[in-house]
């Protein structure tokens, strides 16, 4: 069974594993589009997200005040088999039922932040390291909608950066980047 959440994550996943199993040891210490945030502080968050977001698609509380090391053996190989494992708790069609009991929100508007951070982060990764990242058009068209909707509460719970005004005709990834307060053209903006 799947869900257009699940089948928006797998699409989306690739290219951020893609891009995570990329990444050079000696690239650990980057800074990434994320202020305040290394290469190695950004996919400990990633990593992060992907474990929690398994609990929330079955509504189980989740604990972010704790910061685990997830870069130990084999991480590269670890991130894919979690990320697979979120894409196959979010295609049981009642993850999306109802509200989140440790977020407060829909369901569906968790497993669209989940996507968000995929695709968003998979981006601040791949420019921070020097790599190509094309995630799937689809799934930047859903998360423009989302960034908006979410936008002011980001911004206020310093989630979101201040939005980063983007030309009309330029691509939905770089309008959702904009909308998430990262500059497109990062690092040459820095």
């Amino acid at each position: 069974m799947a869900t257009q959440t699940s089948d928006l994550l797998a699409t989306a996943a690739a290219p951020t594993v893609a891009v995570v199993r990329g990444i050079a040891d000696d690239q650990l210490a980057l800074p990434t589009p994320c202020q305040d945030y290394s290469v190695r502080d950004l996919l400990n968050h990633l990593f992060q997200v992907v474990v929690n977001f398994q609990d929330l698609a079955v509504k189980r509380s989740v604990e972010w005040a704790d910061k685990p090391d997830f870069l130990t053996d084999a991480w590269r190989d670890r991130f894919e088999v979690e990320t697979e494992r979120l894409v196959t708790a979010w295609a049981d069609p009642a993850s999306l039922e109802g509200v989140s009991p440790g977020m407060g929100m829909p369901q569906t508007t968790v497993g669209g932040m989940v996507l968000l951070d995929l695709v968003v982060h998979g981006w601040d990764l791949a420019v921070a390291t020097g790599q190509p990242y094309a995630p799937p058009p689809e799934a930047t068209t859903v998360l423009r909608e989302l960034a908006d909707q979410l936008g002011p509460t980001a911004r206020k719970m310093g989630v979101f950066g201040e939005p980063v005004p983007t030309d009309p005709a330029v691509p939905d990834l770089d309008h959702l980047l904009g909308l998430t307060g990262r500059h497109p053209a990062w690092p040459a903006a820095r």
